[in-house]
């Protein structure tokens, strides 16, 4: 590796799915994964040390669906990693010969070692209430309601920290983020009767964030919770249902709601988006993505709302959605509504996160009530109206007024990412539009 010594006082610093450096640009092209600029962090700084870098209705793991994916092939045997992920890999007690995919689909996205958890998660998560935090209406975020408690994880902590290894009520939750992606997932992270522990690899596939457990050093996939590469391969970590909206939107719905508070850090020391600019550009960052599998049916970083039931996968592109506001359908013999409403800032545009223009939240959602399809129309400013009761319902699918007020609709499991994400990890998925 004495080719990496002269790259020392130049290295690019990207997160694996995010820089830790809120000043870096995550734009510029980063080294090709076969030459990858990687230094020693004993040589360097620690670039997250000082960062400044600044969902819906009752969304209940035990009511809404959980698609039972199938089990990926597993391969046995054959080679470890070489070359440069050999060399930011050393240490790791990951067991390379067992996996379900190629070694050569792994990508560095960090150029300094060591690079697993150098994008720091949050272990021990601490909350506030809504009431008493300073976030702005159009703050983006990620919501997730178990039982009778509903938390708000902001994107502009998730940008910096990208995993919470949380817990609520007695139940381990794993809540992701990844911002090359806009992936916001939850898993339950218990697996084998056994509660894991998840960090940030420092690797990459599809641009999408690579986790790591730490008992096995097993890895994972975010979209899609896949094992990768491990003990644990092959495995798929369940899904909680959560989504994106806005802070304005959570405080609305759920004013007794609590939001993540800054680990050890001002609340000031969140808000600024290392990406600007991203989601204007028209693909994904060279070298982090295979641009042979890019999907061109729609643009690259258009958001889509990504919808899974009963093993069957479905995009609807937010263009789609926003332009019909309410989209009734029905994925895999379940009737669905996605609903769109204006407010969520685009936090990944802007030099602050919830300065970007607004793209708005949208949600899915099974849109029966009492077993009996509803079919909902907009009324404007994210407010719809059932066809059968005429009741008003908000973009949380929550019933505010009329007949079945006080009724929620179960969420299906979907979500955000951007559709070159989406389309990757879904290439027989179905796509909703005209």
């Amino acid at each position: 590796m004495k080719h990496l010594a002269p790259l020392v006082a130049a290295a690019l610093v990207l997160s694996a799915c995010g820089s830790s450096d809120p000043t870096a640009d995550p734009t510029a092209a980063p080294q090709s994964p076969t030459a990858t600029a990687v230094v020693d962090a004993t040589q360097v700084p620690d670039p997250t040390a000082g960062s400044t870098a600044t969902a819906v209705t009752d969304i209940s793991p035990t009511s809404a669906p959980i698609p039972a994916l199938p089990t990926p092939q597993v391969i046995t045997g054959g080679d470890g990693p070489t070359g440069d992920l050999a060399y930011v890999s050393g240490g790791w007690a990951t067991d390379w010969s067992t996996r379900t995919i190629d070694l050569d689909e792994l990508r560095i996205g960090i150029q300094v070692i060591p690079i697993r958890d150098r994008i720091p998660p949050i272990d021990d998560p601490e909350f506030a209430a809504a009431s008493e935090a300073g976030w702005s209406d159009p703050e983006p975020g990620l919501l997730l309601v178990v039982g009778d408690t509903a938390r708000f994880y902001p994107l502009a902590m998730l940008i910096v920290h990208e995993i919470v290894n949380d817990e609520i009520d007695g139940r381990p939750v794993l809540v992701t983020y990844c911002p090359l992606c806009n992936s916001a997932l939850v898993f339950d992270p218990v697996v084998n009767g056994q509660r894991l522990r998840f960090g940030t690899s420092g690797l990459l596939r599809h641009s999408d964030l690579v986790m790591w457990d730490d008992a096995t050093e097993s890895l994972w996939q975010q979209i899609g919770g896949e094992g990768l590469v491990g003990a644990f391969a092959g495995r798929r970590l369940d899904v909680i249902p959560s989504a994106i909206v806005s802070w304005g939107d959570f405080k609305a719905g759920y004013p007794d709601g609590v939001v993540l508070a800054p680990p050890d850090r001002p609340a000031s020391s969140y808000g600024r988006n290392p990406y600007v600019q991203y989601t204007s550009r028209s693909a994904p960052i060279p070298g982090f993505f295979d641009s042979t599998i890019l999907d061109d049916r729609y643009p690259a970083l258009e958001r889509t709302v990504g919808v899974t039931v009963n093993d069957h996968d479905k995009a609807y592109p937010f263009s789609v959605v926003q332009a019909n506001e309410a989209v009734n359908d029905t994925v895999a013999g379940v009737p669905v509504v996605v609903l769109w409403s204006p407010g969520t800032a685009d936090a990944l545009d802007s030099p602050v996160t919830a300065g970007g223009a607004d793209v708005g939240a949208a949600l899915a959602f099974d849109r029966r009530v009492d077993g009996e399809p509803l079919e909902f129309s907009p009324l404007g400013n994210g407010r719809f109206a059932d066809n059968r009761t005429g009741s008003i319902w908000n973009v949380l699918g929550q019933a505010v007024e009329g007949e079945l007020e006080g009724a929620s609709l179960v969420p299906v499991v979907h979500t955000n990412e951007f559709w070159f994400a989406w389309s990757a990890f879904h290439p027989n998925g179905e796509v909703f539009g005209p």
